[in-house]
């Protein structure tokens, strides 16, 4: 089984989570997020967030990661730099030598709740009750990087959601 890290990119903040799977189930190893600076620019932050990514990578050594895949909203700018620290994330996952795996946002919900349009609330719900979490995680890229990890702990235990 082992670890596997949820990532849930953004320039601003990237949340993780990291579980550790075991035949007995699963627990809550690390949380947390990467914040970069407003006032840097792109390229010095999307720096930032790939050492922070590869410090966390290399303390934790997860043997998965799990992405959530880009949803193109709207705001073409705000899609760009997302896919920009999407793309630093994976290669600092790449190169520690997990593997990466990919869901896209409504299979993430589905298996967190069982239905594919769930609410962000509903989702933030369910990871706090799934997990046995005190709080829920904050801020909501963190909650959302958990169950992205949630997600593919649901897909390996079933071969499918």
């Amino acid at each position: 089984m082992g670890l596997i890290m949820g990532l849930d990119p953004g320039l601003v903040v990237t949340g993780y989570g990291i579980l550790d799977v075991t035949d007995d189930g699963r627990r809550v190893v690390a949380y947390g997020c990467v914040r970069t600076p407003a006032g840097s620019s792109q390229p010095a932050r999307l720096e930032m967030l790939y050492r922070q990514l590869t410090a966390i990578l290399e303390r934790y050594h997860p043997e998965e990661v799990a992405v959530e895949q880009l949803f193109i909203n709207r705001n073409a700018s705000t899609a760009v730099s997302v896919g920009q620290a999407r793309g630093v994330a994976l290669l600092a996952a790449v190169q520690s030598g997990a593997r990466i795996v990919e869901y896209t946002p409504l299979q993430v919900k589905l298996g967190i709740t069982g239905f594919g349009r769930a609410e962000k609330k509903q989702v933030q719900y369910m990871v706090r009750a799934i997990l046995g979490l005190p709080e829920m995680p904050r801020p909501d890229d963190v909650a959302d990087a958990l169950a992205v990890a949630i997600c593919h702990c649901h897909y390996r235990a079933g071969g499918g959601l």
